[in-house]
């Protein structure tokens, strides 16, 4: 057993409170890991909110960054000491994973979102008595993880765990939306709506494709201001003329657009904003979308869900980590860091708009 503190969500839609937890050591195919930092992600906060009452308490987040402490009998490629982050959980043994698809995984839901792990065990416990934990295969909001091989990549050691930590999923997202599904060509243009973690990380990696115009769409000044910052041609407010101000940004419509949003009114006005035959991509949650059959068969639109950004994360995250290095993803301009004690107060900075990504890091 391995002492620990969690921010533990004790009923759906309650605060953090910081506990001290217990972690089985980990099984012959887990690596327990001692968290360096984790990022906090809108889906940690829509989860804690919708989360079934008889599986709580509950420990989430699943962005985390770390050092190897103990592996498990049969792990191999990780010792002790190495430096890796964590991402999503999945079985390597299905058609999606065979297929270098693991974000498919048909084991995803029972590994990442069951409340623990795949055979209905959790590797924490509180008071002696079980605690749900597993999310996305890690519950990273927490000084120690247990957590499968397949969600663990190593990283070099001299990187700054508040970059590495948003990688295993926000960035991944992202990013690898447009890297490993739209793929765009240089100079076709491309759109963001929303303008946080994942929207600046796709944005980010248009940029490095060539892709232009990239325009940005936020409600919040500071970010849209970022978003020039970056590199965008323009960042617009999604105002009454947003549909307008696209078409005549991307010379009569978008070639791409990536909705990190989930709202629906949003995404009808991104396929309003696309030229013939263009593309958008959903990567936010959010609520049930209708659509005029008619609005994508004139134009022949092409609608991608994505999920996890397409990524073979033991492929993808060194990619990532390659962009970083030659100065193409700079994903250190989107963090702020709290202290692990103060997640509630990342959480507010991160609602009112504030913080873009909030990393929390142990001391």
């Amino acid at each position: 057993m391995t002492h620990a503190r969690a921010a533990v969500v004790p009923a759906p839609g309650a605060p953090f409170v910081v506990r001290d937890v217990r972690l089985d050591d980990p099984r012959p195919g887990e690596v327990l890991v001692r968290m360096t930092a984790t990022g906090v992600c809108h889906t940690d906060l829509a989860m804690r909110d919708t989360w079934p009452s008889q599986r709580t308490p509950m420990v989430f987040g699943h962005e985390g960054a770390g050092r190897v402490e103990a592996v498990g009998s049969e792990v191999t490629g990780l010792a002790p000491g190495d430096h890796v982050c964590l991402t999503y959980a999945s079985c390597g043994a299905c058609r999606q994973c065979a297929a270098d698809q693991p974000a498919y995984c048909r084991a995803a839901r029972a590994l990442n979102l069951s409340g623990g792990r795949g055979d209905g065990t959790t590797t924490l416990r509180l008071d002696d008595r079980p605690l749900h934990g597993g999310f996305f295969g890690q519950s990273s909001f927490a000084t120690h993880a247990v957590v499968q091989q397949r969600g663990v990549v190593k990283v070099p050691a001299g990187l700054p765990p508040e970059v590495v930590a948003p990688l295993g999923c926000g960035a991944q997202t992202g990013a690898g939306t447009v890297l490993n599904r739209l793929r765009p060509e240089p100079g076709t243009s491309l759109v963001v709506l929303g303008s946080g973690g994942v929207g600046l990380s796709a944005l980010m990696a248009a940029l490095s494709l060539g892709c232009d115009p990239v325009v940005a769409v936020d409600p919040v000044a500071t970010r849209r201001a970022l978003a020039v910052d970056l590199g965008a041609k323009a960042a617009l407010a999604p105002d009454d003329k947003l549909v307008a101000a696209l078409r005549d940004l991307t010379d009569g419509g978008a070639h791409h657009v990536v909705d990190t949003t989930g709202r629906p009114a949003m995404i009808r006005r991104a396929v309003e904003a696309l030229r013939p035959r263009g593309e958008l991509a959903l990567v936010g949650l959010g609520g049930e979308v209708t659509f005029d059959p008619m609005s994508l068969l004139a134009k022949g639109v092409r609608i991608h869900g994505v999920t996890e950004g397409d990524s073979d994360p033991a492929r993808f995250l060194p990619e990532l980590l390659d962009l970083h290095r030659h100065g193409h993803f700079p994903v250190e301009r989107l963090v702020t860091t709290f202290p692990f004690e103060d997640i509630n107060t990342a959480v507010a900075a991160m609602r009112d708009g504030s913080v873009i990504k909030p990393v929390l890091t142990f001391a």
